[in-house]
């Protein structure tokens, strides 16, 4: 799919540096030879339209025999996007879902009323050295969709709109952005973008959504001719006229936004919701452990362990 050509004229060079609202440096982690960066929710921002949490994780590089197990641990009030520059996943969970992710696809995980999964390196990625470096965020639910059944989509590369030209490459993940729309199923007005930008590359954000951010995956972008390295996040203010250009180096980043969720969220663990009377039931049925006949059910093929409650 070829750029849209009317993106192009009378773009302004890179916005104002007052348009930014928010600069927030990820937390860096440690798991145990794989560094996880968080993002969101951060001190001053909680979201950025729907997206509550935002993980980059890696890169990271595993000799043979390891890689990454996250055991299988429950979800509530939300949709997790797993989206991945290098490396694969395993994902399983309690709908009965077994799926590999490679780069360039989407994990679409609609947790709901509730539902539990599992992300590990295959045993065949474990038979050779192998690499990891993606991004998982979390999407708020909105209260009226809060409690639905859980769901789950996978989407392959080829599936994703992709806009090129004018040394950009653009992949809608999630959303509408550009004039396109990605297929996968969501439930407010948003966007998810992957961006690779050549050298002096420009990138309007789109105008037509509410709240709006970016992340530097790689390289360095410059906004109002200051420069922004990896590894950093920037919001914007609504409604102002935003281009990001791409340093001397290139750019990779995350585009992300949309509507404001009704009224704040509470997240905690792997909970999120619109009261503290859902967490706290979840958190009960979960410390229950009743995987025959509770609220969760652990996934199909990975039920030999699992996150305690903290």
């Amino acid at each position: 799919m070829s750029w849209n050509p009317a993106l192009e004229p009378n773009c302004p060079e890179a916005g104002n540096l007052d348009s930014i609202e928010t600069v927030i440096i990820p937390r860096a982690r440690d798991l145990g030879g794989f560094e996880v960066r968080r993002a969101l929710p951060a001190p001053r921002r909680q979201m950025v339209g729907p997206f509550i949490f935002f993980d980059q994780a890696g890169p990271a590089e595993f000799v043979t025999g390891q890689g990454i197990d996250v055991r299988p641990h429950p979800h509530i009030g939300l949709g997790t996007v797993t989206y991945l520059f290098r490396g694969e996943f395993h994902h399983r969970d309690s709908l009965g879902t077994d799926q590999m992710i490679h780069p360039g696809e989407v994990n679409w995980m609609i947790a709901g009323n509730g539902i539990t999964h599992s992300e590990r390196t295959s045993a065949e990625t474990r038979r050779a050295p192998s690499s990891l470096f993606g991004i998982q965020t979390w999407v708020a639910l909105p209260e009226s969709h809060e409690e639905t059944d859980a769901a789950f989509e996978h989407h392959g590369k080829d599936a994703l709109p992709v806009l090129q030209g004018e040394g950009k490459e653009v992949r809608l993940v999630l959303g509408n952005a550009w004039g396109e729309r990605a297929p996968v199923s969501t439930f407010t007005n948003m966007f998810y973008a992957d961006a690779v930008l050549e050298a002096g590359a420009l990138l309007p954000l789109p105008d037509d959504h509410e709240d709006r951010g970016i992340y530097v995956v790689d390289g360095s972008v410059e906004i109002a001719g200051d420069s922004f390295e990896s590894g950093r996040m920037m919001v914007f203010r609504p409604g102002d006229a935003i281009t990001v250009k791409a340093g001397s180096g290139g750019a990779r980043i995350m585009l992300l936004g949309g509507d404001t969720l009704s009224g704040p969220r509470y997240i905690w663990w792997n909970f999120v919701a619109s009261s503290r009377d859902k967490i706290d039931a979840a958190k009960e049925a979960w410390a229950e452990g009743d995987w025959e006949h509770g609220r969760f059910q652990l996934p199909p093929g990975d039920t030999d362990e699992f996150i305690p409650l903290p």
